[in-house]
């Protein structure tokens, strides 16, 4: 029986890590004067910063919107030369309803940050996002009852200046159908996460419009460049045109005012906003407005059979002099629009597509033009790199061509995104990318796919190894996921990171966590926490490609084909290609889910949360983590339980067949069944907000066919293939489940069965012409999902436990 300890005792256990003031910070001096030089000259005063401050109180915390004092270190006299917040006792009014807590910094970002560290380390509080439970702030004293610090106050210092935040397809995968509600939750989050250096690439499509116009391009011609808005991020990268388009007017016009609405609100707070810039994708009208210029036509990506309504895209070489005038006239727009809000642009002109030659000289001529670009638009740009392409086209940056592009432009003037040092950390193979700023970044999900996962070793010590190496040019710490709203403890750790000097003994980091993720202390929580972490959120194998399960990613492949492989031990992982949007090729192979822990030790830590059902069965957090913890361990079951399908299959036992078939199905509706026990597991929402945003109803069916498309097939098909990408944004959500996974199953299992009973070979084609066709009228479907939760999730766990796991 868990009873909350009493405060003293809290805070011995929350002091034991938290940590001590900072060493030098990587990059000396000159990463904080980059910072500072960072910002544009539209700014925040510090008026303005703390009134944005006191608005995220009162928006996560009405009830003590007076108990915080905000306050802007405008001087140095607190911070010196560093970013930093100070939390002390307020002495003005105490007892008489005014402030308790005074909290200082350097930006409303850190005023906020330092608000959160205080409800987290003195309250036992925990905040994250609605669609992982939410805030926990029951453990939050009332008002006149905060908790006093120290009297000289508790400072806590930057190591490093930058906490960057987004990947360049996380507007795609989650962003998508936000309105302004939803996009003041989510910067009110990154304040409170301390993210300083945002992405911000909503409504670029409207000043593309105004940009190509006044180089003759047409809105027709523009109806076949732009994607639809659940795959505009592909669109931008120059994957692909037209797909899921084209966008009306209406959508043009309502993502730029959103996006004004996003900036106005990070610059009160402090942030520095990362824009979009000119990586040469151009409209295919180009190469005939412009015959003589450099001009290429770049190779299929991703589509079944290269049809070039949506494929091969249009790349205007760096070294053209056209290429200057359009990224010029490019950023000279967003200052019109925006006002000089940033000095911070994102390109990954390279990213996923290779050079047509490895010559240094030449690779460095295109990496200047590309800089000389965005400095033509403003003087002061700094240009920042996704790294990625160091790592999924390794055997092309060699030493040479990386060092040929890096330093293309001078030192300073770019930072490059480490994106997957969780991992695979390129600093550690390139002298600390030769010199270059580089941002330390978590990549740690593809696709928005909801599985547990994580390597919370490797986030606890990897930024300080990389700040305290030798010669180390690190200056932030990054959160770089394709999508985002799940796994809250990895993201826990991870904003603090950029906070701490020292490495964080995780174990003890997870027993204040279970704490304040559930409001009070629970010994069983803490042992199942020891199990988590220990298995699902220890993967140390360097495999990226994890999301694999059988019920979300079903094998496209006869059962024949992979007779071979039955025999082989359970749970075996297979590499896979590092380009990040080529992980579900079909292959003649058996694809074999990736499995990093023991099955059996996060069974035995479902057993210990569902144990302590009846002491947080309110709780939205415990609700959320059960749900979450039992569907991962139903789905592992059912990957073995297809495996058995498939070897009686091979024995050919039709009774045994039968009966695996049937627990294979059984399973997919109990999970959701599950899911539809909580809200933040529904594919209604998803579809919902689509359609929320359309104005005509034309709109509404293609929002609406966008969403369904991207989280199932995703891309192109025929009738008997497959699109290449299909389930690489699987998602498991009740609906989608019963409506979408099931039937897939279904009928494959009818034609193994078929198979068997007629004793003739597997019938693949038919089956994928059967399958596809119900795909595609689906994807094209109106049929209404819940949007809200039905169902006990704590009873309903407790069922599926005993009848699976007992």
């Amino acid at each position: 029986m868990g009873t909350s300890p009493p405060v003293p005792l809290l805070f011995l256990l929350l002091l034991a890590i938290l940590p001590s003031p900072p060493a030098a910070a990587a990059g000396g001096p000159s990463a904080w004067g980059a910072l500072r030089g960072a910002a544009g000259s539209r700014r925040a005063s510090p008026a303005e910063q703390e009134v944005a401050a006191a608005g995220v109180l009162r928006r996560l915390l009405p009830s003590h919107a007076h108990s915080f004092s905000f306050q802007i270190d405008s001087k140095g006299s607190v911070c010196g030369q560093s970013s930093c917040f100070r939390i002390s006792n307020a002495v003005d009014n105490l007892g008489k309803g005014g402030a308790e807590i005074l909290i200082q910094g350097t930006t409303g970002v850190e005023l906020v940050s330092g608000l959160h560290w205080y409800l987290k380390y003195w309250c036992g509080a925990h905040i994250s996002w609605d669609k992982t439970g939410g805030a926990q702030l029951a453990s939050v004293p009332s008002p006149g009852s905060l908790p006093r610090v120290k009297r000289e106050g508790v400072k806590i210092e930057r190591p490093v200046p930058w906490n960057y935040y987004q990947n360049v397809v996380t507007s795609s995968y989650s962003f998508v159908w936000w309105d302004w509600k939803r996009w003041e939750k989510e910067i009110d989050w990154m304040a409170l996460q301390g993210i300083n250096l945002p992405l911000a690439f909503t409504g670029q499509e409207a000043i593309w419009q105004k940009v190509f116009k006044t180089f003759n391009v047409t809105d027709r011609d523009l109806d076949d460049f732009f994607g639809g808005p659940a795959f505009l991020a592909w669109a931008r990268m120059g994957n692909l045109h037209g797909w899921g388009g084209p966008l009306s007017q209406n959508w043009l016009d309502q993502q730029l005012a959103l996006q004004k609405k996003i900036l106005s609100r990070m610059i009160e707070l402090g942030m520095v906003p990362v824009l979009p810039s000119f990586s040469g994708n151009v409209p295919a009208v180009f190469s005939k407005l412009f015959p003589s210029a450099n001009i290429t036509r770049l190779g299929d990506w991703n589509t079944v059979d290269a049809d070039p309504k949506y494929c091969c895209t249009y790349l205007l070489g760096p070294s053209d002099a056209l290429f200057l005038e359009v990224g010029q006239a490019f950023i000279r727009q967003q200052l019109k629009e925006y006002g000089d809000v940033t000095n911070i642009y994102s390109c990954d002109t390279f990213n996923e597509n290779t050079p047509p030659t490895n010559e240094p000289a030449y690779i460095s001529s295109l990496g200047s033009a590309v800089y000389e670009a965005m400095s033509r638009g403003n003087k002061n740009a700094v240009w920042l790199m996704q790294g990625w392409l160091f790592y999924s086209d390794a055997a092309f940056w060699k030493e040479p061509q990386m060092k040929a592009l890096l330093h293309s432009v001078p030192i300073g003037k770019m930072v490059v995104l480490d994106l997957f040092a969780d991992v695979k950390p390129i600093w550690k193979i390139s002298s600390q990318f030769y010199g270059v700023p580089y941002i330390w970044c978590l990549l740690h999900n593809f696709g928005g796919n909801i599985e547990m996962y994580g390597i919370l070793d490797s986030i606890a010590s990897g930024p300080i190894d990389a700040r305290t190496s030798y010669n180390s040019t690190m200056i932030g710490v990054g959160m770089c996921m394709e999508g985002i709203e799940h796994n809250p403890v990895v993201y826990d750790l991870t904003s603090e990171m950029a906070f701490r000097n020292k490495k964080v003994e995780v174990e003890d980091w997870l027993k204040t966590y279970s704490y304040r993720r559930y409001g009070q202390a629970n010994t069983e929580i803490e042992k199942a926490w020891r199990y988590l972490y220990r298995t699902i959120y220890n993967c140390t194998d360097g495999i990226a490609d994890h999301n694999k399960d059988y019920i979300v990613e079903f094998p496209d492949i006869s059962p024949s084909s992979f007779s071979s492989q039955l025999s082989k031990r359970r749970g075996m992982s297979i590499s896979s290609n590092h380009r990040r949007f080529f992980l579900s090729e079909v292959s003649g192979s058996l694809p074999q889910p990736h499995l990093w822990y023991s099955t059996k030790e996060a069974i035995k830590a479902l057993d210990l949360f569902l144990n302590a059902g009846n002491e947080f069965s309110k709780s939205l957090t415990y609700r959320y983590d059960l749900v979450d913890l039992t569907r991962q361990c139903l789905s592992k079951l059912a990957n073995d339980v297809y495996l058995d399908a498939m070897r009686s299959y091979q024995k050919k036992d039709s009774n045994d067949l039968n009966s695996h078939t049937k627990r294979f199905l059984e399973i997919i509706v109990d999970i959701d069944i599950l899911l539809a026990a909580d809200d933040n597991f529904l594919l209604g929402p998803w579809l919902e907000s689509a359609k929320s945003l359309a104005v005509t109803e034309s709109e509404r069916k293609q929002y609406e066919w966008n969403a369904r498309t991207q989280v199932t097939m995703w891309y192109d098909n025929t009738e008997t293939e497959q699109s290449k990408l299909h389930d690489y944004a699987n998602k498991f959500w009740s609906g989608l489940l019963k409506r979408y996974y099931l039937p897939r199953a279904s009928k494959y299992f009818a034609y193994l069965t078929r198979s068997l009973q007629e004793n003739r070979s597997f019938q693949l084609e038919e089956w994928r012409k059967d399958w596809i066709s119900y795909s595609n009228e689906w994807q094209s479907g109106k049929e209404l999902y819940a949007v809200k939760a039905t169902g006990d999730a704590l009873a309903i766990s407790r069922s599926l436990y005993r009848k699976y796991f007992s």
